[in-house]
């Protein structure tokens, strides 16, 4: 059967102030009226039924997951006692999965993406299991880039795989390649043979085991306990061993980059990560001058600026190219090109112990 694995454990640093520890940008409706996480479970039907659905999420979201996915069952929802990054979040969930279905496809999704079009979405993820399935492969799901972004990560695929008279297909994968400059991001582009790192893989779960257990030894015998609890049993100190024990490492640093039978499928999809303000701006709907506004605000003489105002009067007056952000407790102004950088507030809050405003 086919089963799915949403990734909820961040906290959105760049989305600050407006994600915080406590509700972070996965449960925040940042474009229409449902959440990111919830438009992120509603993708997959036709695809995976709710109750093959799983999230990973840290222990102190298992509450809001709860409330905002109520049709996922709970003890679907996996809690990560820490943070250590997406391969051990990943082992979790397929020997959970695999002890219930050694046969599983697994759907491994964020929930934090914007997709425009889901019939084509559903497409590629259908093309994808079917790779895993029958070539027993780690397969990716790689955005058909139409800019030279540097804010992504991108895959090179074989160019003798691909033929337009075959259709969609999963494409071989001949390297992985770290966010470039802007340079080298231009040259990507023009070679026609490389897509952006979408962070969507799509694996039988016996496949996923068995590389995990090649290319990250140490992460697998973490978790291989899980293999003799039974499903109704509580795991809460295995588990909670089990993430102690594990390096704080990504899969597709610790086993996607590594492994030799890897495909991507391209996916021609409107596609958006939201990792920051300025994606938001570019999704928002923009009135005149290209301000793209919520809330009680008023702009004089300024341009391509977000607002979001809340409920305290908010006036921008003469500046272009903004990003305004206010909530009860903090204001956030900065340039657009700069959102990548509102992270650097949290390290601060951090090292600062300003706790109150994490």
């Amino acid at each position: 059967m086919i089963h799915a694995v949403i990734m909820a454990g961040g906290i959105g640093s760049r989305f600050w102030p407006m994600s915080r520890r406590e509700n972070p940008k996965q449960f925040l409706a940042v474009t229409g009226a449902d959440t990111l996480i919830q438009n992120t479970l509603s993708r997959l039907s036709g695809i995976v039924p709710h109750e093959n659905c799983y999230v990973v999420t840290n222990e102190r979201y298992v509450k809001q997951t709860q409330d905002q996915l109520p049709s996922i069952p709970m003890e679907n929802i996996l809690a990560e006692p820490i943070a250590r990054n997406t391969a051990p979040c990943i082992a979790y969930a397929a020997f959970k999965i695999h002890q219930k279905d050694p046969d599983a496809i697994i759907v491994v999704l964020p929930a934090d993406h914007v997709i425009g079009n889901v019939r084509k979405f559903h497409e590629a993820l259908k093309v994808s299991i079917e790779a895993a399935k029958e070539e027993r492969a780690l397969v990716t799901i790689g955005i058909e880039p139409d800019h030279p972004a540097t804010g992504y990560g991108y895959i090179q695929f074989d160019p003798e795989d691909s033929s337009k008279e075959d259709g969609l297909k999963a494409l071989f994968v001949k390297t992985f390649a770290e966010k470039p400059n802007i340079q080298t991001a231009e040259r990507f582009l023009d070679s026609g043979d490389f897509l952006w790192n979408s962070g969507m893989f799509i694996w039988r779960s016996d496949s996923i085991l068995e590389a995990l257990e090649t290319h990250l030894p140490d992460v697998h015998s973490a978790f291989l306990p899980l293999e003799n609890v039974e499903p109704s049993a509580d795991d809460t100190a295995l588990v909670t061993a089990a993430y102690k024990a594990c390096p704080s490492i990504s899969i597709d640093y610790g086993v996607m980059e590594q492994a030799a039978k890897v495909y991507v499928v391209p996916g021609s999809f409107d596609w958006n990560d939201v990792g920051d303000w300025k994606a938001v701006y570019d999704l928002a709907d923009k009135g005149k001058a290209g301000n793209a506004i919520e809330g009680n605000a008023i702009v004089h003489d300024a341009s391509r600026c977000l607002i979001q105002a809340g409920d305290k009067l908010v006036a921008v007056v003469g500046v272009n190219d903004l990003i305004v952000v206010n909530t009860d407790d903090a204001l956030l102004v900065c340039h657009r090109d700069s959102s990548q950088r509102v992270k650097n507030v949290v390290d601060y809050l951090y090292a600062n112990q300003l706790d109150q405003y994490v």
